[in-house]
């Protein structure tokens, strides 16, 4: 496959969809390790430590740059792909075949895809924002710890954050082995396996990330 073949086919998306995603997983496996500081319950000391360490290395904020691309080129060719599978369905079914061919959650990519995107820019706005913001100025790193208690301590916040991980969730269970599977190694030797891994990741990474928000709101931890 060529450059133009790449960007031009829907084979060419739809591999593009499967390695930004895989880049993506695995920033949410590091993501969700600097989160999870905050359960130490030492009043945030560990996690305002590994904030700051991404908030100041340099090689971290270039990263960010790749992040920031593979995302906006997973979600605008998973829309790409929406849109043209859509355009070919000329004749609508009479009746839909719902789970007997797929699951919703994989009829429903594009919304949960979308769900999450509104989501991360909550997220963005409300911490990674400001908080980015406040170095490039020379103010120093905020607080976000203490900001994290204050947000999460109004349940309309709690909530959206707690949305925004089930959709996150039910993107991943289709999203983890659809991945694998477009890079050719989604064979019946590894169906198995990989299935197994990606529903297992999809239930463990958003739980830790729904439970940040809960445990600040309950104040299981300080």
């Amino acid at each position: 496959m060529n450059w133009k073949q790449l960007f031009s086919t829907s084979v060419g998306k739809k591999l593009q969809m499967s390695l930004t995603g895989l880049f993506l997983i695995l920033f949410l496996v590091v993501h969700c390790y600097v989160n999870a500081q905050v359960f130490r319950n030492d009043g945030g000391k560990s996690f305002n430590a590994y904030a700051h360490f991404m908030g100041t290395d340099y090689i971290i904020r270039t990263i960010e740059i790749g992040l920031f691309a593979f995302l906006f080129i997973h979600v605008i060719q998973g829309l790409v792909l929406y849109f043209r599978n859509r355009s070919l369905r000329n004749v609508r079914y009479a009746v839909s075949a719902g789970n007997k061919t797929s699951h919703w959650y994989s009829r429903s990519m594009a919304l949960l895809g979308t769900l999450i995107l509104l989501f991360l820019i909550l997220h963005l706005s409300t911490f990674w924002g400001p908080n980015r913001y406040s170095q490039t100025i020379g103010n120093g790193e905020l607080p976000l710890y203490d900001m994290m208690k204050d947000d999460f301590s109004q349940l309309w916040v709690v909530i959206v954050y707690v949305l925004g991980c089930f959709a996150l969730s039910w993107h991943l269970v289709h999203g983890f082995y659809s991945a694998f599977q477009t890079l050719g190694l989604g064979t019946f030797r590894y169906k198995a396996a990989i299935k197994f891994v990606g529903v297992a990741f999809a239930i463990i990474i958003p739980l830790i990330f729904a439970l940040m928000p809960i445990s600040f709101y309950l104040n299981w931890i300080n």
